[in-house]
């Protein structure tokens, strides 16, 4: 197999406001880790502090040899009471943006990347309609704003994830089990995804926009099992292909994958005996990512570009990210060989930060971040990326 990506691959790394720019406390996940019987294992605090430290951490990116760097503005902050804006926070993120040019990175910027503000929840969130038209307002104001100087806009990240941790494991807010609500919540986030993208079309600047989805490489046990196809097949319905039903004319999918979900006749099933179980409880399954791939092109009919926007792993030992990166990599230069255009790899994530309702507990980055300092440390899966990424190369 090739070990050279194409020319003009992208290669990336990515954060996302609340997890790592600290003090967020206007919007539903600060309110969330606060409140009491939550699941929450402790509160964001000051995250990373990014708010403060974005052109040092962007400095990074560009020294590590990354092209693009993925993260997201805070709605809550823009946005703190309806229709008031802030244009001190607005500011701060055309700094970032500018911060990225700067480096040399190219900015790809979340509009929602799971928070959402605290008045907008108060009046229902997104299982209610009127939130849909409350994000457009938010994006129309926000991209009039920074328009000139994105360079990738993702509009909505994993709906998926948050209708179904939110709306029926109650694990992450508005924490209920509902199916008419989490029903609810999908139209509302799909109809918000196809009514933003000509507004941000619409806006100064010309970039892509897309989709950024969560996938996983779900398996029916046992494999040729008519009743757990079935099951698996149904679970993928509703988990994935009605937003994979909307991205068609979109400029590109984010795919993004962590592992595998074994699905039996009656049930989704736990991890297979042998197979390594990470920190947030889910099986070491690197090459989830190109069957992910594989997949979205399939059921799409390859009518949409497709970028890794969130691939890695939480997990102490740095040798078994260098393992599973390597591995999710090899998969994506398959699927290329075999045709499918993926544009693109963004290592979730560039430094440990805070993984919701699971603290500080579990390790993503490939910088290590000191809980007390602040202080930033490259671990050696960050270099051994960094190679991988100057010389467009497994090789």
């Amino acid at each position: 197999m090739a070990t050279n990506f194409p020319q003009g691959f992208r290669w990336g790394t990515a954060t996302a406001a609340h997890q790592v720019e600290g003090g967020n406390w206007n919007n539903d996940w600060w309110a969330w880790e606060h409140a009491p019987n939550t699941p929450c294992e402790e509160p964001s605090g000051d995250a990373c502090d990014q708010l403060n430290r974005y052109d040092s951490d962007i400095a990074l990116c560009a020294a590590l040899g990354f092209d693009n760097y993925r993260f997201s503005i805070e709605w809550s902050r823009i946005e703190p009471e309806p229709g008031e804006f802030s244009m001190a926070a607005l500011d701060h993120y055309r700094r970032v943006l500018a911060s990225c040019h700067a480096h040399g990175i190219e900015p790809v910027v979340t509009f929602h990347h799971f928070t959402t503000p605290r008045w907008v929840a108060a009046e229902g969130g997104w299982h209610t309609a009127s939130t849909v038209d409350r994000f457009l307002r938010f994006a129309e104001k926000s991209v009039n704003h920074l328009g000139d100087l994105i360079g990738t806009a993702c509009t909505i990240n994993e709906p998926n994830i948050v209708s179904f941790i939110g709306y029926q494991l109650a694990f992450f807010p508005p924490g209920v089990a509902d199916d008419a609500q989490f029903e609810a919540a999908n139209a509302n986030f799909i109809d918000a995804h196809r009514r933003v993208v000509p507004i941000l079309k619409g806006g100064p600047g010309d970039f892509p926009v897309g989709l950024t989805l969560s996938m996983a490489d779900y398996q029916a046990v046992p494999e040729g099992d008519a009743d757990a196809i079935k099951r698996r097949d149904h679970v993928r319905a509703v988990s994935e292909d009605q937003f994979l039903d909307i991205v068609g004319n979109d400029d590109f999918l984010g795919v993004q994958v962590y592992s595998r979900t074994r699905v039996g006749p009656n049930s989704v099933l736990g991890g297979e005996e042998g197979v390594p179980t990470l920190p947030m409880g889910y099986e070491f399954w690197p090459e989830s990512l190109g069957a992910c791939l594989r997949r979205a092109w399939d059921y799409t009919g390859g009518s949409v570009p497709l970028l890794v926007t969130e691939n890695g792993i939480g997990t102490n030992d740095d040798s078994q990210r260098i393992d599973y990166v390597q591995r999710a990599l090899e998969g994506v230069l398959a699927c290329i060989a075999d045709g499918i255009d993926v544009r693109g790899y963004t290592y979730w994530s560039l430094m440990d930060n805070f993984e919701w309702a699971f603290g500080y507990r579990p390790r993503f980055g490939i910088i290590e971040v000191d809980r007390e300092t602040q202080r930033r440390t490259v671990k050696p899966s960050g270099e051994w990326l960094s190679g991988i990424v100057r010389a467009n190369s497994l090789g």
